[in-house]
């Protein structure tokens, strides 16, 4: 990672440095435990993002956060909690696993409490990105005249290109799950599901509508694209989707909705915008036809992990069914 580059990480709209210091080496490296105490440092400027409350014994901060992130806070043997605690002169108060709730944080002095409240939610944030995705936003574009045309172009594809490198009927899309996605989400609990869908909502009401005028939007997939450098590897192989009236209201309400999201912090920002296209091949439904999106390389419990992919020669495909 450049030095003058850090990894940045958004937290209720504002911006944090990920600092890297220097690594230790552990007999086991592998372990979470040791993220707070041995990975990164974080700055502490005072930030008036929180809502501190002023109470008589001093101040006091509340952070919601699902069950499952609660071990990473804590750490091993309570260590990365007590480090926070001693390092911010605060007392950090998280319910028990397995129970809903508040992490509270008390203090004498309000920097205190805001620098713990920083330090708690970097370390909420690093591990959620480290969960496997749950759930994702998308438009299905599985109408039956789109079925038809997809089982189509896999039955000419099959017949012309079996025997290109890597090409069989495994890396097709399910026709009926053919769909345009917006992004990706980690929802750790039903509460961060009833925010999803609240949060849909609104976005029906405050902007959807009125791009769409109330209307089904009517698109068309025309044309296929791959997602690497190589035509001769391919990973994933794509169709085109834009609007049939030829303008941008389709782009529009996409980034829209992934803006939305992604300032809520349940979607990571990794772009400014959709890239606007449909799934067709992937070399993941081989070993898993349920797969979607980009693939986790993360298991349930924040450990990396390691997926060999068979790509696949589109390079005959490309030249029979590529459109600019």
């Amino acid at each position: 990672m450049e030095v003058l580059r850090p990894q940045l990480i958004t937290i209720d709209g504002r911006n944090y440095r990920k600092n890297p210091i220097q690594e230790k080496t552990y007999q086991h490296e592998e372990d979470d435990d040791n993220f707070y105490q041995d990975s990164v440092e974080y700055s502490d400027e005072p930030c008036d993002a929180y809502d501190v409350e002023q109470t008589p014994q001093g101040f006091r901060s509340t952070v919601s956060a699902p069950s499952l992130l609660y071990k990473h806070i804590v750490g091993k043997r309570g260590d990365t909690k007590k480090k926070i605690e001693v390092e911010t002169k605060t007392s950090i108060s998280i319910p028990k696993p397995g129970q809903d709730g508040e992490i509270v944080i008390t203090g004498q002095h309000r920097n205190g409490v805001i620098s713990a409240r920083t330090r708690i939610d970097v370390l909420l944030d690093t591990f959620r990105r480290k969960q496997p995705f749950t759930h994702f936003l998308a438009f299905f574009l599985n109408e039956v005249e789109v079925q038809e045309g997809f089982l189509k172009f896999q039955g000419e594809v099959l017949e012309k290109c079996s025997m290109d490198r890597g090409v069989d009927s495994s890396i097709f899309q399910n026709p009926r799950k053919l769909h345009l996605t917006i992004g990706m989400l980690v929802l750790l609990s039903e509460q961060e599901v009833q925010q999803t869908c609240e949060m849909l909502q609104r976005c029906k009401e405050e902007f959807i509508n009125e791009i769409s005028g109330g209307k089904p939007l009517e698109v068309e997939m025309e044309g296929i694209e791959y997602m690497n450098d190589d035509p001769g590897m391919v990973d994933v192989l794509y169709a085109k989707v834009h609007m049939k009236d030829g303008s941008n209201r389709l782009q529009e309400l996409v980034d829209r909705v992934l803006e939305r999201f992604q300032a809520s912090g349940l979607i990571v920002k990794e772009w400014n915008s959709v890239k606007l296209h449909a799934t067709v091949m992937n070399t993941l439904f081989r070993k898993d036809p349920n797969a979607e999106g980009r693939y986790n390389l993360y298991t349930a419990d924040g450990k990396y992990i390691f997926k060999e992919r068979e790509s696949f020669d589109g390079r005959n495909i490309l030249k029979e069914y590529y459109s600019e």
